[in-house]
Order: structure tokens, then sequence, then C-alpha cells
């Protein structure tokens, strides 16, 4: 029986050659990309996932500041790790992590690396997370305090294909490490990535050297805490506990709330709740589920409104003895041999089109048939649409009354087009949206771009001095002599985004508890000349000694403690009280998710390692070329690393931008498959309705006529799905922009274009057929009929 359904179905696709290939295009098309889709959703949610005590591993975060200045801190003080080791039962184990800030390039013999990801880890970071070590004692992975653990990759980059135990990397010079152990690299679905792992006692250590004490500093928050806890342990007590340890150090930290992040969702969400990642999630859920609608709803418009034509056949089979559950599963097998054949085109277009997909969305995807969870995903995808696709249309070809089809009277349910009408209504609103949504994406990118700033960041490329940062002066004059250098600045930071927190300061009018956390930075006395930044009170620094007592604010710093006439009163921060002497007019440093936070600028010659350089822009391969031989001169070890700010810049909105590339590439996808559909419902109209077709050009109806009379009741259904799609595409649309402290207001016009858009294509869709048919010889299709 099952061969014989088989060989029935095969019949019709090779009957139906032009339907058939709509269905396996669309439906090749839908598989293919819902699958991508789905797949790069679970590795989003994959992350961390795979340690086997993942459940019970918790992130240490802080809620802390007051007012404005209020915000998670993802890094904590060193001593709250193993202080609550000692003191709470519930924590089993605790791990910090801080970045090596102390060297910036390793060589072994003759190879030298710069812009290494080295960490200081507590030995339990071994134990606690699941991270093969290939080589050396994951209970003891630190011989001494000057060891380090590698990876594989950094293993075979210095040492090739000889054993790394007990080899010697030498770090700037000045300090030796022993490699110690080896382990797995770091897969591309976890938060952890580095090169090299140094011990924490090492950095203890080397911070004694500066006269602080790590084990009783609260007020450097610089390291990434990791509890084990014991499993049923209560979060909240747990957080009362993490409090009151931290102020029985430091009494003035009353506004500061622990917050407790569960491992595996430390890549989608924030410590307290709110989206980090999962938004984009679920619109890519929603943006799989809908191509696979759009892909399963062309099937069964197709199906249902080719039904009529089948009619004779189903009844004659139903006279004949064909019980209706045979009938059933013909049309079943049907469904399944179409889709068959769709799955296996879908899955060599997944092949093709996966590192396309991971260079759009900066994924490392690989099609492993040996991962169960690619299996789990691309079963789920398939059954689900294969079961949405088979059934209603088997269950309405299955029920025909032979007697009344046979007669040429198909039953109500079959006979009437509201339902498919309905169908492409959803089709278009789908695709609409998505169109809508490209727009909008686009348009808050391009917002971002033309932003003023606040500074002027054009033509200007900035680099890492290192040892030249002794010789800035010199440099710096050498520099301006050469063609294309417009002029040279310094600081410790990169204007685009400054990195650094601090809540160590005072000042003149500090209320009682009032915490404000503000975003320093050490820049020279012509720096903001050399950005174009405006000052609203006050002067900047002229490089005098007074200046290293001086301190610039800017407007939201201002704001945000409350000072009036601020020019001449004093502030403190760190250890050293000065005085106010300008004001500055606000300017974007961070993202555009983010408000202009506190920032606060003073002067410090001696600490200031990031030199600018402003070229002229048509000569600005002489002045790289110029800061290289000048960087080469005192750092001839180092590579010579450098970027332009408008790169930097970029780079903060790299997620943005590539969903706004994923997202055309599937709006452009729902749009072809939905024409699929609309194409083939288009030829079908032409063809049940040849011979009014013949007899309204007999009568001498024009080719302009019979086009509009097959085209009008399609583009009435996609004018019905623009005014659905348009406020559900604003809503959906609102709630994105929303992440953006800064962003558009949606324009009528982009309604307006999306909604021509699905016209025009729609439109001259139908018209393929619906010329074909205008032209076709009304004599033979009146003879035909």
């Amino acid at each position: 029986m099952l061969r014989n359904y088989i060989k029935t179905a095969w019949r019709n696709l090779l009957k139906n050659k032009f339907y058939s290939i709509i269905n396996i295009a669309g439906l090749t098309a839908g598989l293919a990309i819902g699958i991508l889709i789905l797949l790069w959703v679970q590795d989003e949610l994959s992350f961390d996932s795979f340690h086997k005590k993942a459940a019970d591993i918790y992130r240490v975060e802080i809620f802390g500041g007051t007012g404005a200045s209020r915000q998670i801190w993802s890094e904590e003080v060193a001593p709250i790790g193993p202080l609550a080791k000692q003191q709470l039962p519930a924590v089993k184990e605790q791990v910090r992590l801080t970045f090596n800030y102390f060297y910036s390039q390793y060589k072994y013999n003759d190879k030298v690396f710069a812009g290494q990801n080295v960490f200081f880890a507590d030995p339990s970071f071994f134990t606690m997370f699941d991270f093969p070590v290939v080589e050396g004692n994951v209970s003891h992975p630190f011989t001494d305090d000057n060891s380090v653990v590698i990876t594989k990759k950094t293993a075979k980059k210095y040492f090739g294909d000889d054993n790394p135990i007990g080899k010697v990397i030498v770090a700037d010079n000045r300090a030796n490490f022993t490699v110690s152990g080896v382990i797995n690299d770091f897969p591309a679905n976890s938060n952890f990535n580095m090169d090299m792992i140094m011990p924490m006692s090492y950095h203890i250590k080397k911070m004694l050297t500066d006269n602080v004490d790590l084990n009783s500093d609260f007020s450097n928050f610089s390291y990434e805490t990791y509890f084990l806890l014991k499993p049923g342990t209560s979060l909240i007590t747990l957080k009362t506990q993490l409090f009151n340890i931290h102020i029985s150090h430091k009494k003035d930290d009353t506004d500061v709330e622990y917050l407790l992040l569960p491992l595996a969702k430390q890549h989608l969400y924030n410590a307290d709740g709110s989206n980090k990642g999962i938004e984009t999630v679920r619109i890519f859920i929603v943006i799989a589920v809908l191509i696979l609608v759009i892909a399963c709803i062309n099937y069964v418009n197709l199906s249902t409104a080719r039904s009529m034509l089948r009619s004779k056949e189903i009844s004659m089979r139903k006279i004949v003895g064909a019980a209706k559950i045979q009938l059933f599963m013909q049309f079943i097998v049907e469904t399944a041999l179409l889709f068959l054949i769709a799955t296996l085109f879908a899955m060599g277009l997944i092949y093709f089109l996966v590192p396309v997909f991971n260079q759009l969305s900066g994924k490392q995807l690989v099609l492993d048939f040996a991962n169960y969870h690619m299996w789990w995903v691309i079963l789920l995808a398939i059954t689900g649409t294969l079961a949405a696709s088979s059934i209603y249309p088997a269950m309405l070809l299955s029920s025909f009354e032979p007697l009344k089809a046979l007669k040429g009277k198909i039953s109500a349910g079959i006979g009437d087009v509201a339902f498919r009408k309905i169908l492409v209504v959803i089709q278009f609103t789908f695709s609409v949206v998505l169109i809508i949504g490209t727009m909008v994406i686009t348009s808050q990118l391009n917002f971002i771009r033309s932003k003023q700033l606040g500074y002027d960041k054009s033509h200007v490329f900035a680099f890492w001095m290192r040892d030249m940062s002794k010789q800035y002066d010199a440099v710096k004059a050498e520099l301006l002599k050469q063609p294309g250098v417009v002029a040279v600045t310094r600081s410790n930071a990169n204007i685009v985004r400054i990195g650094g927190l601090s809540g160590d300061n005072e000042w003149d009018g500090k209320g009682a508890h009032q915490t404000f956390i503000v975003h320093p930075m050490n820049i020279d006395k012509d720096f903001m000349p050399f950005f174009k930044m405006k000052l609203v009170q006050g002067a900047g620094f002229t490089g005098a000694v007074s200046d290293t007592a001086h301190y610039i604010l800017n407007e939201a710093a201002i704001k945000e403690i409350g000072i009036k006439n601020p020019i001449g009163k004093w502030f403190r921060m760190w250890k050293i009280k000065g005085t106010i002497i300008g004001v500055v007019k606000d300017f974007h440093f961070a993202s555009m998710k983010e408000k202009i936070g506190p920032a606060v600028f003073y002067y410090n010659p001696a600490r200031m390692e990031s030199m600018y350089i402003k070229t002229d822009g048509r000569n600005a391969p002489k002045a790289i070329s110029a800061a290289h031989d000048q960087f080469k001169q005192y750092n001839g070890q180092y590579p010579f690393d450098y970027a332009f700010l408008d790169d930097v810049f970029n780079k903060l909105y790299m997620g943005e931008q590539r969903e706004g590339t994923l997202f055309n590439y599937f709006a452009g996808i729902a749009i072809f498959i939905s024409c699929l559909g609309l194409l083939g419902l288009a030829a079908f109209t032409a063809q049940v309705r040849t011979r009014e077709i013949g007899v309204r050009k007999v009568l001498g109806a024009s080719i302009g006529r019979i086009i509009g009379l097959l085209a009008q009741d399609f583009i009435k259904l996609v004018l019905i799905a623009i005014v659905i799609a348009v406020p559900l595409a604003w809503y959906a649309m609102n709630k994105w922009l929303q992440a953006f402290a800064y962003r558009i207001d949606i324009s009528v016009w982009i309604f307006v274009l999306a909604g021509l858009m699905a016209i025009v294509v729609a439109f001259v869709t139908i018209s393929f057929q619906s010329v074909k048919a205008a032209l076709a010889n009304p004599v033979k299709s009146l003879r035909s009929e």
C-alpha cells in the first residue's frame, strides 16, 4: 500500500511540474533559512550550559551608586569572594578573574606577541568550570606564582609541536612565567575567552608593591567573581549576607546592593533580569517561525486551490471503494514526499550558506551531524512545518462528496476561497512587518552615524605608545613636521568609549550617603581643542604643574552632584583633592544605548599612554608611516597597532549592524517565498478563468483591462495585509528602539514606502501570469473549454 502511495505521489509531482517546483522552492527556502536562524538561537541559548555545575554557579554583580549614576557593575572588590567562602556555608567555592594590565608583550625566544588576552585567576577556576586540562594538574594548575596555564592555540603559536610544559614565556622583558598547564581552546559558545591564565597570587603580590592590599581593599571594583553555591541556597539571604560583609569593611557604601546572576543567563541577561541580548533571540525565534509559516501557507494555499481540479479523481476513488483514511494517507504521503525533496535541497543549501551566515552574524556555527542538539532543531523545524502543511489539505481533499464533485458542484468548504485569502493576507502581513523592521533598523543606524557626538573624530587614529610615552614631547614635535599630520595629543583612554569607573570621590556640598559613579579620563592640555570639544564654563588645562590638582567635569556630572556655580569649588578623586576649573559640554563617550554619564577629566602627564594623531585625510598613509617609524624607534620589539576612531565607533554598533543586515535578507526571503505562492495562485486563477478571459477578449477587453481584472483581487489582499502590518510593526520596532537612549521617531514615510514596495513586488509577480493569460489566443481558449 505504501509503495502505491509513493508511486502515485511521484506521478502527481511530475504531472504538475510548475506547481511542484513552486512548492519545493518555497519549502526549501523556508526550511533552510528557518533552520539556520534556529541554529543561531540554539547557539545563543547554549552559552556556558556545558559546565556540569552550571546550575549552581552564579556571577556576583553590584548595583551601586545613587541618582542618575546608579548602575550595575559586573566587577567586584577583590576580598568579597574569599570572605564569602570563609564566612558563608552556602558558598562552596569562589573564583576571581581580572585582566592582566601589567604586561602587554610576551615572547619565547625570537617569537614576540602583543595583544594577548591574559587574565589572572584563582586556581579554583579549573575545578569550578569544565574547560578540559590537556596537560598539567587540575587540582594544582599553578606550580608557583610565576607559572602560567595556556590554551592549545597559544601553545601552538609559541612552541609549535614542542611540549610546552616547563617552557618560559617572558613578559615585557621584565618577568618570566613557566608554563605549568595547557587547556583546550575556549569554545565559541562561552563567555570566557583567554589566551593565558596566570595565578591571582602573583597579581596580589604585584599590587602590594603599589601599596594596595587586595585582601582588604573595598574601593577597587575590578574583579569578576563567581560562586559555586550549595543546591537550594536562598539567593535573597545570600545577597543580604554579602552586603553585611561589605558594609562591615566599608561603612560608607550603604547604597551597594549585591546581585547574583546564574552562569547560564549571563550571556543574554543583566543581573537585574533586564535585556542584554534575549530580546534579539526572541525576535529571531519569531522571524524563524514566520518564515516557516509563510512557506507552509504557500503549500496549503496551492494544495487547497487546486483541489477542485482533482475532485473527479478523488470522487472516482471513493466510488470504487477507497476509504477516507486511505485518501487521507495518500495526500499525507504526497506532502511527505514533497517535503523530503525540499528537505534534501534545504540541507544542501544550509551546507553552502553556513559560511555566509557566519560572516553576516559573527557566529562560528558548524553543520556537525554528530551534534544531537542540531538534529533536535532540524527535526523540530521539519516536523512542525510538515504537520502544519499537510494535515489541513489532506482532510479537505479526502472530504469530497463524490456525486456533487462528479456533477461539478464542489462542497462549500473547499469551494470557498475565503480561507486562502486569509492565508495570503497573513503571508504579506509578516513580509511587510519584516520590511518595516529593516527600514527602522537602517534609519536608527544612519541616525547614530550622523548624530553630532560633541567631538570631532574624523581622520583621527590612535595607538598605545608603550615606551614611546617617555619621549612624548620630542615625538610630537617630530610628527608635526610630517606631511599629513595636523595635530597630536594624548590621554589614558579611548574617547569613543571611556571604560573606567570610579566611585572614590568627594565634592563641595556632598550629601550624606550620596555616591557618585564617574568615568575618569586623564587628558593632555590640548586634548579638548584637538577634538573641538566645547567648554561651557571656566577654562581648560594649560599644562602647568598646578593642573595636577585641577578637574574638568562634564554637564552630566555637574547636574548629578548638584553644584551651583561649580568653578572654584573643591573636588576630590582618589587621593587628590583639587579644584573644578571647567565644565565641558556633554559628549557621547559610550554607546547611544546609554545616556551620557558623568565624566571627570584630570591632568597627570606621567600616566598618559594613548596617542591620537589627526590627519588631513588625503595624506593619512604618510601620517601612519611617520607614526610607525617613531613607534619603532622606541618600541622595536612591539608590533605597531593603530585604529581609526571611526572604526572603533562603528564596532560599538556591530551587533545592530549585523541585525540590520540579517533583517534585510530575512525580509527578502519572506517576500520571495510569499511571491512564489502568489505566482502559483495567479497561475491557477488564470487557468480556471480561461473561458472568462477568452469571452472578455472577444467582446473587446484590452490587455491592460484583463491584467487589472486578474490582479485587483490580489492587490486588495496585499492592501489589507499592509493595514494589519503597520500597527504590529510600529509596536515591535518601538519596543526595539527602547534599548537606545538616543533614537529616531518612526516616520510615516517608512510605512508608506514599505507598503508601496509590497504592492509593487506583488503586482510584478502577478503580472507574469496575467500578461501570459491576457496575450493568449481567445479562440484556442474557448475551443479547449
